[in-house]
């Protein structure tokens, strides 16, 4: 008997005798899952079935037909397919419309509350589906918009701000003055409390300093303590209250489907005059990138053939996109690295200068002193919301409260700083120029050299910074590179035993 008489008779069953799953089951010895997967197998199109039947189709083709049960669009599917049959391949023309239940905005809003208004979710009943696909999309869209909406409104009642406005992404060419918090003192109250629970962490630090693995409860207490020591030591930045009734916020999608609320940007209309001349200009990374050129360029002085370098790049084992990515990646390493660094930074800054003087257009340098800063969430997707990302913004958001806010009295703070805070700003202000985003479409080798001698220089360790996922890296490379690095990274066995998974 072919599977496919079997596959038919079980949706007989279903259809003409009234049979749910869990009774076919039973007479079978099957499962009813099992079951449920037959009766999605008999409900492929005819035609197909048929063209299965005649061994044109393997069954985890049918499979993957097999995720809809609209007949119409298994056959366009179907129409579509070239040479590359695979069941992979299939799933992804059905579902190409669809959202999958793991993107942000379906994390965000929810499978219950989307079902809840009539949206529709596909299932795999075949593979893993990590919750299925959504099929109406413009109603998922309405929903994600309402809902930060409504996170907009609060954050503008709870906090006062004028103007709340929602973004999937973040705008980052909207040309906005970015006012940031400035440094407070904490009342009494809060001084007592954060004093009480900075001792309470430290005497259960003491405790169970010996102890190889800490009780579950301990565990908890600990995370109680430090996000209360957080939510405290967070008073000691507040806004003046006269920015507040001014500037507005950003509520945006965050890429792992939580809200991101950046404050404190002043639209053109609600800037005061006087304020024209004062300074604290910051968008996230310390103002808009810049893809200015004033280098001058040379009449063929000092520019050796690069043909070999360019050769070599010819034959990539990864993706120019992927290369772009992990390369944003690096550069924000670099740059948090060597912010730690001030004498590499000058080292750094002295290249630059000496490399764009004596060798106008090697295109040798990696540290930019314009000074401009490249956009890194335009060339790695959520890279502001990562660990790196986040301990950078707060690093620049410290230096700018403590900043003036007059610009005429910024000379006077800087030569007022000590040596180590004024190396230390210093070195920030050199970080924040780092470019070593390698990009398909530029030919930079003389720079991407630098950018590992500067990496060398200031001891980079990725670990820090970024750990490879199935979203980051592996979901985005072949499986020979993945086999490839376990090979180097643990051991020929361990690949092999990956081999045929």
């Amino acid at each position: 008997m072919h599977p496919a008489d079997q596959f038919e008779a079980f949706k007989k069953l279903a259809e003409e005798r009234g049979l749910g799953a869990e009774e076919i089951a039973a007479r079978f010895g099957v499962t009813p899952h099992v079951v449920r997967q037959r009766l999605r197998l008999g409900a492929v199109s005819p035609r197909l079935m048929q063209i299965y039947r005649d061994g044109d189709l393997a069954l985890d083709q049918l499979m993957a037909f097999a995720i809809t049960e609209d007949h119409a669009r298994q056959e366009a599917a179907f129409e579509r397919l070239s040479y590359n049959r695979d069941a992979s391949t299939i799933r992804r023309l059905l579902t190409e419309t669809h959202v999958a239940a793991t993107d942000r905005r379906a994390v965000f809003v929810g499978a219950e509350k989307y079902a809840e208004v009539g949206g529709t979710i596909l299932r795999d009943l075949f593979t893993e589906d990590r919750g299925g696909y959504f099929e109406d999309v413009a109603l998922l869209d309405m929903l994600v918009l309402a809902k930060l909406g409504r996170e907009a409104d609060a954050v503008m009642e709870a906090e006062g701000w004028k103007w709340a406005q929602v973004f999937l992404d973040y705008p980052h060419s909207h040309g906005l003055r970015r006012l940031y918090p400035q440094t407070v003192e904490l009342s009494p109250e809060d001084q007592a409390a954060l004093d009480a629970v900075k001792g309470e962490f430290d005497n259960l630090t003491a405790q169970h300093e010996s102890d190889e693995e800490l009780a579950d409860e301990v565990d908890a207490r600990f995370g109680e303590l430090e996000a209360e020591i957080e939510r405290l030591e967070a008073k000691r930045l507040a806004y003046d209250p006269a920015d507040i009734a001014r500037c507005g916020a950003f509520v945006i999608l965050n890429h792992d489907g939580t809200v991101r609320i950046e404050r404190g940007f002043v639209r053109a209309e609600d800037e005061r005059q006087e304020l024209d001349a004062r300074g604290v200009s910051g968008e996230g990374e310390g103002g808009e990138a810049s893809d200015e050129d004033g280098a001058t360029r040379p009449d063929g002085a000092g520019r050796e053939s690069l043909d070999g370098e360019e050769d070599a790049d010819d034959e990539k084992p990864l993706s120019d996109i992927l290369i772009r990515d992990l390369t944003a990646h690096r550069t924000l390493g670099l740059r948090l690295a060597l912010r730690e660094q001030p004498e590499v930074a000058i080292v750094a800054v002295t290249h630059a200068l000496l490399a764009q003087i004596f060798y106008r257009g090697a295109d040798a340098h990696v540290v930019d002193i314009r000074p401009t800063s490249t956009c890194l969430a335009s060339h790695a997707d959520g890279i502001e919301d990562t660990k790196a990302g986040k301990a950078w913004a707060d690093h620049h958001a410290r230096w700018a409260a403590q900043i003036p806010r007059d610009v005429s009295g910024l000379w006077t703070f800087i030569v007022e700083l000590d040596h180590d805070s004024r190396m230390a700003l210093f070195a920030h202000c050199v970080a924040l120029t780092v470019n070593a985003v390698k990009l398909p479409t530029e030919r930079r080798p003389r720079a991407m050299a630098t950018a590992d001698r500067l990496a060398e220089a200031v001891a980079l360790d990725m670990t820090a910074h970024w750990r490879p996922t199935a979203r980051s890296y592996f979901g985005r490379v072949t499986k020979p590179r993945i086999l490839d690095a376990v090979r180097e990274a643990l051991s020929i066995e361990a690949a092999e035993r990956m081999a045929d998974m």
